[in-house]
C-alpha cells in the first residue's frame, strides 16, 4: 500500500477509535506498509494529535479498572503487549484512586467467597488468592 492511501486510512480508523502507536504499528505491517513509511505515518499520526499513547494509556486504565475490574498488575501487563512505555504507563496507573481500588478488590473477594462451597480454609484462601491474582490485584 502507498504513503498517502495509508496515512489516509490509519487517519480515518484512529478518528473513529483509541489506538495505542502499537496496534497503528501493526496494522501498517499488516497493510504490507514500507518500513520507511511505516515510522513516517506514525510520526505523523502522533504529530496530529491521532495517536497518542498517554492519552490511550488513561482511557485504558479508566475502562479496563471500571468496566473491568482488573488490578494494576494486569492492566500493566496488558499495556506492556500494546508497547506503551513504562512511564507512561506509570503515570496512567497512578490515576486509580488507592481507596477505590482497595474497596474494588475486597468486593470481588467477597463476592468470590460467598460463590466457593469449600469448606477447608486453606484451599478456601488459595482459591481466593488464586482469582484475585488472576484478576491482576
Amino acid at each position: 500500500m502507498e504513503y498517502k492511501d495509508a496515512l489516509r486510512r490509519a487517519a480515518a480508523i484512529c478518528s473513529r477509535q483509541e489506538l495505542s502507536s502499537g496496534d497503528m504499528l501493526n496494522k501498517l505491517k499488516g497493510w504490507q506498509v514500507d518500513e520507511a513509511d511505516v515510522r513516517k505515518i506514525i510520526l505523523k499520526l502522533q504529530e496530529e494529535k491521532f495517536l497518542d499513547d498517554r492519552r490511550y494509556a488513561g482511557i485504558y486504565v479508566r475502562d479496563k479498572f471500571r468496566l473491568n475490574q482488573w488490578g494494576k498488575i494486569k492492566i500493566k501487563a496488558m499495556l506492556r503487549q500494546k508497547g506503551i512505555n513504562e512511564v507512561v504507563i506509570g503515570e496512567a496507573l497512578d490515576q486509580i484512586d488507592e481507596e477505590s481500588y482497595t474497596r474494588v478488590c475486597s468486593a470481588l473477594i467477597h463476592q468470590k467467597a460467598s460463590s466457593l462451597s469449600e469448606t477447608d480454609t486453606f484451599t478456601r484462601k488459595g482459591k481466593l488468592f488464586r482469582y484475585a491474582s488472576g484478576r491482576g490485584f
